[in-house]
């Protein structure tokens, strides 16, 4: 089973120097995780990542996103984004947001997609590390605004697996595209909880 997954020829790249490609690379063989399942061949998509149960998420997620030399555009919370911290987050992709102004992120992220050759846009579905009864819906306004699947991505703990999965296209009924995708991930259990 690979470490990392090998990139379609549509997927975006970061162009990230051999050496860090490696050292990435090295760093997920240590801790033990690996990947399973395979990329579409997409320009453009939004990528979700569930469960988000830990900080560890984002980690695990960065070393493995450098480790494929993939180019991803994520939000982060705007405290995140201090120094020293904050140069390689936007280095990596982050753009910070500022949680106690929403309104209007899905339709400037859709716009930025439309416009774009090439992006996939990550985010984790339940809008934070705390358990949740339902999931914030900017990732589905964002990829429907787009015309854009949802590409699933999961983080299972127990197997230390980072999987791609199921590629849904999405209908006119939010609620219940929210709630297949939602299925989909009842197996997978974060290092907290499970979705």
């Amino acid at each position: 089973m690979p470490t990392v997954l090998a990139l379609p020829p549509s997927a975006p790249r970061a162009n990230t120097p051999k050496w860090l490609v490696k050292f990435a690379t090295a760093v997920l063989d240590l801790i033990g995780w690996k990947m399973v399942g395979e990329w579409p061949d997409l320009k453009k998509a939004v990528v979700i990542g569930a469960p988000h149960s830990s900080a560890w998420d984002g980690i695990i997620g960065l070393f493995a996103k450098v480790a494929m030399d993939l180019h991803v555009v994520f939000m982060g919370k705007q405290e995140a984004f201090f120094w020293p911290l904050g140069p390689l987050l936007k280095w990596l992709g982050g753009v910070p947001v500022n949680r106690k102004v929403p309104g209007g992120i899905a339709e400037q992220v859709a716009k930025q997609l439309i416009e774009a050759e090439q992006m996939w846009f990550v985010l984790a579905p339940e809008g934070t590390r705390k358990a949740v009864t339902h999931w914030k819906t900017g990732f589905w306004k964002i990829a429907k605004q787009a015309n854009l699947p949802v590409v699933c991505l999961y983080f299972d703990y127990p197997s230390k697996t980072i999987g791609v999965g199921k590629v849904f296209e999405l209908t006119d009924d939010m609620d219940a595209d929210i709630a297949n995708i939602r299925a989909w991930y009842k197996p997978y259990q974060g290092l907290h909880r499970g979705v």
